[in-house]
């Protein structure tokens, strides 16, 4: 794992709000990570394409492609790639038994710095 700092690790941040986006970013560089961010999965999986990242937090619900699939996509050409979704829907995907499986982590939008470093820690081991 590539650290850019004492603890910091790279991630990217995709979603399509573009305000969830700068606020994520900010608290993730709080911490000494290196943040980079895409506005969709389509961008999302160009920038992947071209460089490696520790991380990737995706928003569920975005335009073309949900972040589900594209964490299949993901997980496909990059089997061992971490990935954590945040959604509002964390609760719903629970209780549906709703196939998960290409993330590591679902955490509940919205959510506290805290709650996203537990996950980073659950994630990143």
């Amino acid at each position: 794992m590539k650290k850019t700092g004492k603890n910091g690790i790279r991630i990217l941040v995709v979603d399509d709000e573009a305000t969830v986006c700068k606020a994520i970013k900010m608290m993730l560089e709080f911490d000494g990570h290196k943040v980079e961010t895409a506005e969709d999965a389509t961008t999302a999986l160009d920038i992947i394409k071209q460089d490696k990242f520790d991380l990737i937090i995706t928003d569920y619900s975005m335009g073309e492609i949900k972040g589900d699939r594209m964490a299949a996509q993901i997980k496909h050409a990059y089997p061992k790639q971490r990935i954590i979704m945040v959604t509002a829907f964390a609760e719903d995907f629970k209780k549906s038994g709703k196939p998960t499986v290409d993330v590591d982590a679902v955490v509940s939008k919205p959510f506290s710095l805290n709650e996203l470093r537990e996950a980073i820690k659950q994630v990143m081991g």
